[in-house]
This record gives structure tokens, C-alpha cells and sequence, in this order.
């Protein structure tokens, strides 16, 4: 087992850094407080190849791996970003990227993961239901065939990215739920185009992770070809799983590099801050204590999230290992950038000082894009051999 960073791997790190300082905590200050989508570092990350990271040479990208994916995105969120930077990850090279790279036809990766690579194609994902939720096997959505492809109808709910995307990886089911057929079976994925007809979409109002607009989707009989359709029609839930595994991935690396932040912002202050015998107040113990769990939380959902990126990249089942390194860092990056707050004290509730915005969007990833009580379900059940309770 070897932890070593290659210089490779060095090398593209460093650039990651110098893209997540140049757009930094007051840019995401900016943009936060505008509601803008961030097309300028997107743009940059895209020219750097480190969006096209992972898609093979032959269209367009280094064809590289996933764990050189997750040490740059932490690098990114580092830098001023937080967390919410790794969703334009999830949206790109996971929900496109991956998705298309495993599942897709040839035709579709000659069309689509150039413009991935270099930033004229962007995607979303429309998965989660109003009335499903995190049950994802109960969604409504169909797809009915047609000549030549599938008639699709359906709502979805905080989908990201939707206005900013052009295409849009749908799931729907092609089967209906059967009695004594498993519920796993009839489910499709379909690429299709986000300004299609019988697509539409209503922006939600939230709490954070502003720059990237969550929405409800309508779907009324929007037309996907044949030639539309990712990986196997009514055997796309395996498929799926894949690419939430891997979403699980860059979420992870997004919270340990936020966390990383947070920490900092909060060690900063501590050491000018004096009050009282005039000495800084990350001198007492009840500072320092919650930073170093944190800091010791963060480090352990780091190697667990590398060790996860590095079984994908190698074929090995990387599922237990992604969502428990999730796990960790939701809860270890959200609790990190309260603590910065409580340091900082009034100033803390200030957008002066960058740890409230970091707070608001890390909170969202504790049961987002799956939830704790999810992960723990996984667990139980896959890991410790424990009998369902749902």
C-alpha cells in the first residue's frame, strides 16, 4: 500500500491550488451573494484539463483517474470555494463524464466529452422525486416507448445546475414495478437535451450553495431516441450506483478540502485574536480541542475517499468505502466551519469573514446528494450483515 503523491500528481495539485486561490473567498463572496452561476473558474478548470481529467485521450482528455480527480477538486475548495465547487464536479465529469465514459455509445462520447473537456458541453442529472425522496427505486417517472424511442413523463426535485446544463442524464422507469420482479429492474437512463420540448424546470429558494441554482423539473412527454439511451434498457440501476458511487467521491473531496478551510479561517483569527491577559485566544485548549478533532476527522474521510477513488480507478468495489468516507466528511466539514464560526464569535455571523457561507453550503452535504441515515443504512446492512429495516 503506498500513500506517496506521484509528481505527477504534485504537479496538477499545484495547479488546482493556484486556480482555487486566484478565484477565492471573495470571488465566492461575490457570486454567493449574486445568485451567479461561476462560469469564470469553470471555464479556467477547463482550460487547466483538469475537468477533463478522467475522459480518455482519444476525446480530448488526459485519461486519468479518479483519485487524480479528487486531490485536485480538494485542492479547488481549498482555496476559497468550499464545498459547493465539487457539485459542478458531480454535474460534469460524474453525471457526464463518467456516465458516458462506462455506459455511453461511441457515437455519444465522440459527440459529448470533447465539449466536456473544454467546457462548451455542461450537464445535470434529474434522479430524486417529490414523493420518493432518497427511496429512488419508488420513482414515477416513465418512459414509454415510441416509434423510434421513448415518451417520457415525470417530475423531479432538487436537481442541480439544470439552467446552466444542456444535457440532462434522466432516470426513469421503462417497466413498471411488477409484483415478484425486483424492484431493481425497469430502470433507464436516458441523455437527453435540457432545453427539449416537454422539458421545464422552476428554480427553488435555499438556504445555500447559491451559485448553483437547485429546481424542480417537469418532464411531459419529452422525447429521447434510442440512440439516447445510457447503458441497458430496464438494467440501468447497477449502472446508476456507479455514478452516485463516484458523485460520492467528489462530494468528499470537496467537504475535506472546505473543512481544510475552515480550519484555517478559524486558526487565522485564533492566533491575532487577543482578549483578556492579551494573549490569542487559540492559546486555550477550548479552541484548539474541537479544531484538532476536526482536523483528525477530516484527515481519516480523506484517506478512506482516496482509497475509494483508487479501487475505481482499479475495478474493485469501491461502494462501502465512498459512502463512509462521506459519512465522516459531511459531518467533519459542517462541524468545521461552525467551530470557525464560534471562534470568531460575532464576527463569525459576518459575510466579511467567509465562514458563514462555508457553513450554509457544507450543512447541505450532510443529507445530500445521500443522507447520514442512508449511509448508516448501507453500512449496517452490506458491512456489518445486519437485516434491512426499510
Amino acid at each position: 500500500m503506498n500513500f506517496d503523491i506521484t509528481e505527477e500528481q504534485k504537479m496538477m495539485m499545484e495547479t488546482a491550488r493556484q486556480i482555487g486561490e486566484r478565484f477565492g473567498l471573495e470571488y465566492w463572496r461575490q457570486k454567493d451573494g449574486a445568485k451567479e452561476y461561476p462560469h469564470e473558474v469553470w471555464q479556467a478548470i477547463c482550460d487547466a484539463g483538469i475537468a477533463g481529467m478522467m475522459v480518455p485521450e482519444v476525446h480530448g482528455g488526459l485519461g486519468l483517474g479518479l483519485i487524480d480527480l479528487a486531490l485536485c477538486i480538494e485542492e479547488l475548495c481549498k482555496g476559497g470555494a468550499g464545498s459547493t465547487l465539487s457539485q459542478m464536479f458531480m454535474l460534469n465529469p460524474v453525471f457526464g463524464g463518467v456516465a458516458l465514459a462506462l455506459y455511453g455509445s461511441d457515437a455519444m462520447k465522440r459527440e459529448l466529452l470533447p465539449g466536456l473537456c473544454d467546457g462548451s458541453m455542461t450537464f445535470s442529472m434529474a434522479l430524486t422525486e417529490p414523493d420518493a425522496g432518497t427511496n429512488s427505486l419508488g420513482m414515477k417517472t416513465q418512459a414509454t416507448r415510441v416509434d423510434g424511442g421513448w415518451s417520457i413523463s415525470g417530475q423531479k426535485i432538487w436537481i442541480t445546475g439544470v439552467a446552466a446544463s444542456k444535457k440532462m442524464l434522466v432516470v426513469a422507469r421503462t417497466t413498471p414495478l411488477q409484483d415478484g420482479v425486483k424492484k431493481t429492474h425497469g430502470i433507464s437512463l436516458f441523455m437527453i437535451d435540457t432545453d427539449r420540448e416537454g422539458v421545464s424546470h422552476t428554480e427553488i429558494d435555499k438556504l445555500g450553495t447559491n451559485t448553483l441554482p437547485s429546481s424542480v423539473v417537469y418532464l411531459d412527454r419529452a422525447y429521447a431516441s434510442d440512440d439516447e439511451v445510457i447503458g441497458t434498457v430496464d438494467g440501468g440501476w447497477p449502472e446508476l450506483l456507479d455514478i452516485l458511487n463516484c458523485e460520492r467521491i467528489v462530494t468528499t473531496a470537496g467537504l475535506v478540502g472546505a473543512g481544510a478551510l475552515a480550519l484555517r479561517l478559524a486558526v487565522d483569527y485564533a492566533r491575532e485574536r487577543k482578549v483578556f491577559n492579551g494573549r490569542p485566544i487559540g492559546s486555550y485548549q477550548g479552541l484548539q480541542f474541537p479544531l484538532a478533532q476536526q482536523w483528525a476527522e477530516l484527515e481519516a474521510a480523506r484517506l478512506l475517499n482516496l482509497k475509494a477513488a483508487s479501487n475505481f480507478d482499479r475495478n474493485l468495489p469501491f461502494g462501502s468505502e465512498s459512502n463512509a468516507a462521506k459519512l465522516i466528511a459531511s459531518q467533519a466539514a459542517s462541524a468545521a466551519a461552525e467551530q470557525s464560526m464560534q471562534v470568531m464569535g460575532g464576527m463569525g455571523y459576518s459575510k466579511e469573514f467567509h465562514a458563514e457561507r462555508l457553513w450554509r453550503d457544507a450543512r447541505l452535504f450532510r443529507f445530500a446528494p445521500v443522507s447520514e441515515e442512508m449511509i448508516l443504512n448501507y453500512i449496517s446492512t452490506v458491512n456489518l450483515g445486519l437485516p434491512r429495516s426499510y
